[in-house]
């Protein structure tokens, strides 16, 4: 009699990727592809209604709910659901968020398919597993210098939104919106808020 499988849930925004790890994992006798999902809230949904084993997650994911956001709902919601990141984007502060969030798994996406089948199978006997390069980027690259606060506005601010529109989706003053931004640039070294905004999202920190 064949032992139960491993219920596994994908959830990536690119359709032929997202197809093609399925395809290859269903060879794998032990590991059972449950549900898919294409977004952040999606993936939320899916996991509620087909309760995987294990989430793998892509990290930059639409809807306003990255792999981050979408570990940290099912650790309250699903908590027997084991998480992994799964990344092109492997940046310190997301390898950061992603440990304080309980992952279990994060892996960049040049991971072939039998090793991620050996991780997926790891995690979900209560393994972590943490590419060594990432690892090793994140030590370096040391803790962000943003204030919860700071790194807020200053994520609102990346996409070139006046101090205005800032100030209302945040709850703030605009004085207060400045002081924020002029705080976070200085920190950063930056010469202006759009370049800050840049070089917190390549290091991860917003």
């Amino acid at each position: 009699m064949r032992a139960e499988r491993i219920r596994v849930l994908l959830a990536d925004d690119e359709h032929l990727i997202r197809g093609a790890v399925a395809a290859l994992l269903s060879y794998e006798d032990d590991l059972l592809v449950v549900a898919e999902a294409a977004s952040g809230p999606e993936a939320v949904a899916m996991a509620m209604a087909h309760r995987p084993d294990v989430a793998v997650l892509d990290l930059q994911m639409p809807g306003g709910k990255d792999g981050v956001a979408v570990a940290t709902a099912l650790r309250t919601g699903l908590p027997e659901c084991r998480t992994m990141i799964v990344t092109g984007h492997g940046r310190p502060g997301h390898l950061k968020r992603a440990l304080a969030a309980g992952v279990r798994g994060f892996v960049p996406k040049t991971v072939s398919a039998q090793r991620l089948a050996e991780i997926i199978r790891s995690v979900h006997s209560g393994g972590r597993y943490i590419d060594p390069d990432l690892a090793a980027d994140a030590i370096s690259a040391g803790d962000s210098p943003l204030t919860a606060r700071e790194a807020e506005v200053l994520e609102l601010a990346a996409d070139g939104a006046p101090i205005a529109e800032i100030a209302r989706r945040a709850s703030l003053s605009p004085g207060t919106v400045r002081n924020y931004l002029s705080s976070a640039t200085a920190k950063l070294h930056a010469e202006n808020r759009h370049t800050a905004a840049r070089l917190a999202r390549e290091r991860g920190w917003v």
